[in-house]
């Protein structure tokens, strides 16, 4: 059977992946020694994410959430289909993928959020500073002890993501690393492309 590579991750979709890998490693790893690179990179974070969304709406074809959201029950009867080995081959995510997308997508916000929130009481510096300023040193606490807690969930979400990463590329034989650098994947000539995939 003959096989042919077919773009699926744009450039867009590449570059934001990668890039919000390197700003939340940075971003978690300066927490509260490198406060000035820990914002920053926080910003760059928020216009990933904002710029995520907006592409997700008006992106190409596997870039655009119609394309991997899923109902839960069609999410949950995939997670079955890898747990006993028989799971589909998808193009663009599949629906663990795609739910994964989202739980990252809320995650980050939050964490955005209460960053800011925290910035705003503690250091009476960003957008939010005028909403929270004089808050009281519980209530900033609070916005600190959220937005740490969120940004350990993101943690937690990125290491089951690489995990089902491997594991959909060991049950496919294929490196989907590689393609989230290249962009392309390999697929069968009777492959369908058009469904939901």
């Amino acid at each position: 059977m003959q096989t042919k590579k077919v773009k699926v991750w744009d450039l867009f979709v590449r570059v934001f992946h990668w890039t919000l890998v390197a700003a939340f490693l940075i971003s978690y790893l300066t927490e509260d020694d490198f406060m000035s690179l820990h914002v920053y990179s926080g910003y760059l974070i928020l216009g990933l994410v904002v710029l995520r969304l907006l592409w997700g709406l008006v992106g190409g074809r596997y870039a655009r959430f119609s394309n991997f959201v899923y109902t839960p029950s069609e999410t949950i009867a995939y997670l079955k289909d890898v747990v006993s080995f028989r799971a589909r081959r998808y193009i663009g995510h599949n629906p663990a993928g795609g739910a994964m997308i989202l739980a990252l997508l809320v995650s980050l916000s939050m964490t955005l959020l209460f960053g800011l929130l925290t910035y705003g009481a503690m250091e009476y510096s960003g957008p939010l500073a005028g909403l929270v300023a004089g808050v009281g040193d519980s209530m900033a606490h609070g916005f600190k002890e959220v937005h740490e807690f969120f940004a350990n969930l993101t943690l937690v979400l990125v290491v089951l993501h690489v995990a089902g990463v491997f594991i959909a590329s060991m049950q496919h034989g294929e490196n989907l690393v590689r393609s989230m650098i290249a962009g392309t994947k390999e697929i069968q000539s009777n492959e369908d492309l058009e469904a939901k995939s």
